[in-house]
């Protein structure tokens, strides 16, 4: 099997929310963040919630490919993990690193998602502890 539809992805502990701050605004001092992306319409804000908090854009879980670490002249090592999940109707949305993705999925369909990326040949690690109703909570992993 081609490396790159085998990767190994680790479920991280907890939710995030995903959200559009307008250009121009600061990032947020809190550490709770996990990606912050400037672009010419806005800055993009991938975070932790605070425990009571409904986001707009809902709860998001995230795959990270962090022990497939790549070099970023290997074609295809997204794809390979975006594409099942696009041919399941799952969406997505992403935030690179220089070695890895975080692939986030809409926490509702976490176990969908775990599954659709099994049956493509990932190996898909849950959480150390994770619970039957994982990813419910929101304490930082």
């Amino acid at each position: 099997m081609d490396d790159r539809a085998s990767q190994h992805l680790h479920l991280q502990a907890g939710e995030y929310v995903i959200e559009h701050l307008p250009q121009g605004a600061v990032a947020p001092a809190s550490a709770d963040w996990a990606a912050l992306v400037r672009a010419p319409e806005g800055l993009t804000v991938v975070r932790r919630p605070a425990v009571a908090e409904t986001a707009p854009a809902g709860r998001w879980v995230a795959f990270y490919s962090g022990q497939t670490t790549h070099s970023l002249d290997l074609p295809g090592m997204l794809a390979a993990v975006v594409n099942p999940l696009a041919q399941a109707a799952i969406p997505v949305f992403v935030t690179s690193t220089y070695h890895a993705d975080l692939v986030f999925v809409p926490a509702e369909r976490w176990t969908e998602a775990a599954g659709t990326l099994r049956r493509a040949g990932h190996v898909v690690h849950d959480p150390v502890g994770a619970s039957a109703d994982f990813p419910r909570s929101t304490d930082p992993a």
